[in-house]
């Protein structure tokens, strides 16, 4: 029976894989005992720790008692126990990779279980090499995916990552990207708008990565002299130059297996960038003034808000250094597209702010509905920005359109607008009769320009408290009534 599910002779001659670094719980579940037997021996051999059974309620049952890594099930012709078993456990247990067995003549219960949450599946019969390939790809599914969930988790609880925050699916991207890059030392090349977050994304690359107790150092290539670039990067020996008094390493030494962050990138000079480039090749630098050279070892981690592509095409940037940076490509989405994230780095930023002075803040309703819209090309930079101006600016716990930066006043009040010739539109026929709110700020618009001005003068005319007519302006999204139409 054995040799119609798997090429015995294949165990004499596979090689045997190397064991997990953790080993990874497998259920077999078959109705068949020599098939599963099998499954869990062959799957023992090669690291991982196996149960097997044939019976779906006991499956269940163990499955509750200690959850599974990966399963490994039978579907039965003519039997759905085992595509609801998937479901189940998918809805349960949905960390849990489901790889689905089906006979030659079952492949529509194949596509069903994939539908169900299958992540791959093996048609009976199969040889030790072809299970072997597909647990592999389920271990590795399932490693990336929890270290993709760890990493999240400990950005969320860290205070000083804390703002690599969303949950929209192009951060999902890059948690599961950051969770690969952050355990290698291949170069790192981060794409983005200003105001992304490039230098976050690269300090999460070195904090979470196997060299993390060593230096994180930033360079600004943007704001250096070539020659100030190249004495911070491979350092200087005494009397190189002048003011030279002493000899000193460069970050790239200096690092000592760390991090060297190159921001802006795209402003090296082409002649630094044929020096940046021998460096990375050889693995050494020669300190400025020096007749030797130095050995170094540093992970390079560059970015840029330019396209390095374009510039490599009019020969603004070298194509040989641009490869060697481009190892790992990371680009940061801009904020304008993922919107859905805006209201969570909101809370976050305001979250911050109330700590830091013991005041609490919240937006309003307006506000976030103007957040939303607005297209933000400053990004989350702008974002933090606006908050803490409006926080500066605002008389009470809640924010008001009034606080916000003129440019986003001026898209909630397009937003006002668009809305009330909506609304007018809708109801041509109906009498032109003005609410007592509009009047209400009618009034106050007028008292004010009346007396040209005179706040305090206009508040005493209407009645009112001054305190109360600040607060009528602010939601009105006024900061100068002289200058409204």
């Amino acid at each position: 029976m054995l040799d119609t599910v798997f090429n015995t002779r294949a165990m004499e001659f596979f090689p045997q894989t190397a064991e997990p670094a953790v080993r990874l719980h497998l259920l077999v579940v078959d109705a068949d005992a020599a098939v599963r037997s099998a499954c869990a021996e062959i799957a023992a051999s090669l690291g991982y720790a196996a149960e097997s059974t044939g019976d779906i309620g006991q499956a269940r049952g163990l499955l509750r008692g200690q959850a599974a890594d990966i399963l490994l099930i039978n579907l039965p012709n003519g039997s759905n126990q085992g595509v609801e078993l998937i479901a189940e456990i998918k809805l349960l247990y949905p960390d849990i990779s489901v790889i689905a067995m089906t006979s030659s003549g079952s492949v529509n219960a194949a596509v069903e279980a994939m539908r169900c949450g299958a992540s791959d599946y093996l048609t009976k019969p199969f040889a030790m090499d072809e299970l072997s390939t597909v647990l592999d790809r389920a271990a590795q599914s399932h490693m990336t995916d929890t270290a993709t969930r760890q990493l999240r988790e400990r950005l969320r609880l860290s205070e000083g990552l804390g703002a690599m925050i969303g949950r929209s699916p192009e951060m999902e991207k890059i948690y599961r990207i950051l969770s690969k890059v952050a355990q290698s030392a291949h170069p790192v090349l981060i794409l983005g708008e200003s105001g992304t977050g490039k230098e976050l994304v690269a300090r999460t690359i070195h904090a979470y990565g196997p060299n993390a107790a060593k230096p994180f150092l930033p360079v600004d290539c943007g704001s250096l002299v070539p020659t100030l670039i190249e004495s911070e990067l491979f350092g200087y020996v005494k009397g190189a130059f002048t003011g030279a008094n002493h000899s000193k390493d460069g970050l790239l030494v200096s690092a000592e297996g760390g991090t060297v962050f190159l921001d802006e990138i795209g402003e090296l000079s082409l002649d630094m960038q044929a020096k940046l480039l021998r460096a990375l090749q050889e693995r050494e630098v020669r300190p400025v003034g020096a007749t030797h050279r130095v050995p170094i070892k540093a992970r390079i981690v560059a970015a840029t808000n330019r396209d390095l592509a374009g510039m490599v095409e009019k020969g603004g940037f070298r194509k040989d250094l641009f490869y060697r940076l481009n190892v790992v490509n990371l680009r940061l989405p801009p904020l304008r597209d993922r919107r859905e994230d805006i209201p969570l780095l909101a809370a976050h930023f305001l979250d911050g702010i109330s700590r830091e002075n013991g005041r609490k803040f919240t937006l309003s309703d307006e506000v976030l509905r103007t957040m939303m819209h607005y297209d933000w090309p400053g990004n989350v930079r702008e974002l933090q920005n606006s908050i803490e101006r409006a926080c500066a600016l605002s008389s009470g716990p809640v924010i008001h359109l009034g606080d916000l930066p003129t440019q986003l006043q001026q898209q909630g009040l397009e937003a006002r607008r668009a809305a009330a010739g909506s609304e007018s539109e809708g109801s041509e026929c109906a009498p032109q009769v003005k609410t007592l709110a509009e009047l209400e700020r009618e009034a106050i618009l007028g008292a004010i320009r009346t007396l040209r001005g005179d706040k305090l003068q206009a508040a005493r005319l209407l009645g009112i408290g001054k305190t109360t007519l600040y607060r009528k302006l602010k939601e009105y999204g006024i900061a100068d009534p002289m200058q409204e139409g």
